[in-house]
């Protein structure tokens, strides 16, 4: 295997709840309140719908905010992987990634694991620079069992929902979340930050008309019936763990959409460096900016 190159589920397509619009001379994105399944083609209009778009929306009164999905792991951490990002908006590559307690930072020294003090204290992700960043591969199609769709968010209301949905699928069916029937619902909601207008965010639920206690017993039957079949779920999720780990970064195929979604306008005021970041006290002006910005952020906090 190729040392350095993330090996993800194979993709096939992409599920968004919104667009990029053209205003003003700008792209900008635009939510939406349906769910869009497109390909990995695009053309002058955009990206081309995928043929499953158009058959789930003739049972949907044209508005999709229903997806029947399938995991392919039973590992929920393997079928969701969030974290902290700071992009190189002129390149599209990460240059941090974090948990909120530790990173991996590129600098001059090279890659570097750092403590991650999270986005509101760390003096390099000031002015928004760094963002949760959310990738859900789901399963769509029969006709490919190992194939997925791509879910891409830095909505921390769809990634905390989400997060929280497969951790709870996965402990009452006993670790077997690959074989629930299982659905991607829009929500809407409105908050004082939103002024009170909707934001929508991404759910995981039953499939309509299926009880937790029918689909559990499914789950147990297929999970009984694959292993029969000689299918080892074991070695699948083995072989996505190794293909995560293989790099430190992933290079995001789609960086340019990853970069208006993250950075929608030009903001001189947040740190946007086209070299990889460097901590050290060898740099005195960067030393400076950052220990103005640790200052500015104490004295926020208290």
């Amino acid at each position: 295997m190729i040392k350095g190159l993330t090996i993800t589920p194979p993709v096939l397509g992409r599920i968004s709840i919104g667009r990029v619009i053209n205003k003003d001379g700008k792209r900008l994105p635009a939510k939406d309140d349906q769910f869009t399944i497109t390909s990995q083609v695009q053309n002058k209009d955009g990206w081309v719908n995928h043929p499953l778009d158009a058959k789930l929306r003739k049972s949907n009164d044209s508005k999709l905010r229903q997806i029947p999905v399938r995991m392919l792991f039973n590992d929920p951490d393997l079928n969701l992987r969030a974290q902290y990002t700071l992009f190189d908006r002129q390149t599209g590559r990460p240059l941090c990634v974090g948990d909120g307690e530790h990173c991996q930072r590129r600098t001059n020294n090279g890659v570097e694991q750092l403590p991650c003090p999270s986005p509101d204290r760390c003096p390099l992700a000031q002015g928004g620079a760094c963002k949760p960043y959310g990738r859900l591969y789901v399963n769509l199609s029969e006709d490919d069992e190992l194939g997925t769709f791509i879910f891409r968010t830095t909505g921390f209301n769809s990634i905390r929902t989400l997060a929280a949905r497969l951790r709870y699928f996965a402990a009452v069916s006993g670790n077997k979340l690959s074989c629930l029937p299982l659905q991607l619902t829009l929500r809407g909601k409105s908050t004082t930050q939103s002024y009170r207008t909707p934001i929508y965010f991404v759910d995981l639920t039953l499939r309509d008309e299926v009880t937790l206690k029918d689909a559990v017993q499914q789950a147990k039957a297929i999970d009984h019936e694959l292993s029969e079949h000689g299918f080892d779920q074991s070695a699948l999720e083995q072989a996505a763990t190794l293909g995560y780990a293989n790099s430190c970064f992933e290079v995001d195929d789609e960086a340019s959409e990853v970069m208006e979604e993250f950075y929608p306008l030009t903001d001189d005021r947040v740190l946007t460096p086209s070299q990889p970041l460097n901590h050290q006290s060898d740099k005195q002006s960067n030393t400076r900016s950052i220990a103005k910005s640790l200052r500015q952020s104490v004295t926020a906090v208290s």
